[in-house]
């Protein structure tokens, strides 16, 4: 087993955080002026150095029913929804044996599959990343290990971080019974040996559909590795893949 770093917001950090957050998500489509992006750097600053990211260390172990390692060259594809995409798909981009990692929307319908409907938490949508991989090279139970461990926290509802509402949910959504079975058993496996002080939150829920988010969200991390909101809540995420899960990271 490995020292896993897990996200961990308390009550009133999330009370105040929501409006900050969406500055932040908002920025790089900001052109309000010279005046305007300054000021809310500022408050954007003030709020990211007051406590809001803390890190706890949380030792989880490997699924204990996972598939071996596939030896037919064929890629899977699984789609994981824990916050804001751009620190999902940051992180899977780090995993050795993923092909892609593609922000988009899923549980809802195409006609509201839009970033600003989406945000208003009343399309049913969750922020979602589409992971295409290798089973060769890796297995679904290790993205598993990992998107528990280091993507995101399983136990707070309908929020992640900073981001609250429905939109922010953790569910991942199977495409097959395979997926569904060593979900089922590893969230099993983690309640059992209460590994979290709390309930493990993740929904399991059939894959309907998958919608492409908007281009200037795809690889965003990638472009804006200095952008306050991944600076200080996805950046530790790619850090610790890094440093407990050294034999599937990838730069």
């Amino acid at each position: 087993m490995r020292n896993i770093q897990a996200v961990s917001w308390s009550d009133n950090e999330l009370k105040t955080s929501n409006w900050t957050s969406m500055i932040m998500r908002s920025l790089p489509r900001l052109v309000t002026g010279l005046v305007v992006i300054p000021a809310a750097l500022v408050l954007i600053a003030a709020r990211l150095t007051s406590g809001a990211t803390s890190l706890r260390p949380v030792e989880l172990p490997t699924p204990a029913f996972d598939a071996e390692l596939s030896q037919v060259a064929a890629d899977d594809t699984a789609y994981f929804a824990g916050g804001c995409f751009w620190g999902i798909e940051g992180v899977f981009e780090h995993v050795r044996g993923v092909k892609s990692a593609v922000s988009g929307y899923s549980g809802g319908t195409r006609a509201s599959a839009d970033y600003e409907q989406v945000s208003s938490g009343s399309t049913g949508h969750a922020e979602t990343v589409r992971v295409i991989y290798d089973p060769g090279q890796v297995s679904f139970g290790q993205l598993l290990h990992v998107f528990f461990s280091v993507a995101h926290d399983p136990t707070q509802l309908n929020r992640q971080g900073p981001d609250r509402g429905p939109q922010y949910r953790s569910a991942i959504f199977f495409n097959g019974p395979e997926q569904q079975q060593t979900t089922q058993r590893y969230i099993a496996q983690l309640t059992a040996a209460r590994f979290f002080d709390r309930p493990i939150v993740t929904r399991l829920v059939k894959l309907t559909a998958f919608y492409p988010a908007e281009e200037y969200h795809q690889d965003y991390m990638v472009h804006h590795p200095n952008q306050p909101y991944i600076v200080f809540h996805d950046a530790p995420k790619v850090a610790a893949l890094r440093k407990n899960f050294a034999g599937l990271y990838k730069d």
